[in-house]
């Protein structure tokens, strides 16, 4: 009898102990995610906060103006808001397709003793600094865009009548293009990896089924794995989105850091990161409070872009759900 009554006593001082353990475990977790939560609306605010000077003398003005001149007091974000929106848009024009030719041709198209070293090469091209991203791009691509793109776009592009004024401009090299360029470069690792791994996941009855009914490798990729993956595929994408609105250093070196607003891509602009990196360092007074607002502005730029992936995301659940 006493030996089940300690035994008992033992069991149920365990499960206090578990029970106990379970709910610090569980208070842990929430205070991580609090401070995660704290630590963005911090950095959100403390910006804004850093802001107001111009935001006060400015209005709504800073945001829709495109007249940028520190000297004279005039800020307007129109023109890096434009830049940051134009390249990350041609980067991810130019990354999801190359991305998703890499990630199927790895998975279903080339041989097994291929898939691993190349696999690993585009991995490790995501741990480059973005810093020689951008010294490749001045040095190598810049020269090209001036001898052969620039003319081209101009002479076949230019006149067209509605593109016709995107693709019109001096033969400089450096623009929002070859911006757009580089940047493309920088995230295909990311998308690619994430469209690789997830491409892996298909079940293999399924592409052997539709490969049975006669289904080419296009086929395949497009009625079968593309919609197994779809939510995963987006994500990546998105992930990719991400890495491109925010990038500094390359985009700085090639797309001239020009701040009059200009709608030709071949031309010298300018993004939020770039601007705020190329003149933070010696900005004082107003100008500063103009760049700490540039980057609040970014901050919400890109927790807009991630709040569209999280609600097509939860969309596309739900449909494939019902």
């Amino acid at each position: 009898m006493s030996t089940s009554v300690l035994t008992n006593a033992g069991i149920l001082a365990r499960d206090t102990a578990d029970a106990r353990n379970d709910r610090w475990f569980r208070y842990a977790l929430a205070a991580a995610v609090a401070l995660v939560l704290l630590l963005l609306a911090g950095a959100a605010l403390s910006m804004l906060w850093g802001g107001r000077a111009v935001l006060q003398a400015s209005g709504l003005d800073f945001f829709f103006s495109a007249d940028w001149n520190p000297v004279q007091g005039r800020y307007g974000a129109l023109v890096p808001i434009f830049g940051t929106l134009v390249t990350a848009a041609i980067a991810m024009l130019l990354a999801v397709p190359l991305s998703f030719g890499i990630a199927f041709h790895l998975t279903e198209v080339a041989p097994r003793w291929l898939r691993g070293p190349v696999g690993t090469a585009i991995e490790l091209l995501a741990g480059i600094p973005s810093i020689i991203y951008g010294m490749w791009g001045l040095f190598v691509l810049v020269p090209v865009m001036t001898r052969h793109v620039t003319p081209w776009a101009n002479e076949h592009l230019g006149p067209l009548p509605v593109i016709g004024p995107l693709f019109q401009g001096p033969p400089i090299g450096i623009g929002m293009l070859t911006a757009g360029i580089v940047l493309a470069i920088m995230v295909v690792p990311f998308i690619s990896s994430v469209m690789r791994e997830v491409f892996l996941t298909v079940p293999t009855r399924l592409k052997e089924s539709a490969y049975a009914l006669g289904s080419t490798k296009w086929e395949v990729s497009w009625n079968i794995v593309l919609p197994y993956t779809r939510s995963a595929v987006i994500g990546g994408i998105f992930l990719g989105l991400g890495r491109a609105l925010g990038e500094t250093m390359a985009v700085a070196f090639v797309i001239g850091n020009s701040t009059r607003f200009t709608a030709s891509l071949l031309e010298p602009g300018t993004t939020i990161a770039a601007l705020i990196a190329n003149d933070f360092g010696e900005a004082t007074g107003e100008y500063r409070s103009a760049l700490l607002l540039l980057g609040f502005v970014l901050f919400i730029v890109t927790f807009v872009v991630l709040a569209l992936a999280r609600v097509m995301l939860a969309r596309l659940a739900r449909r494939e759900g019902s």
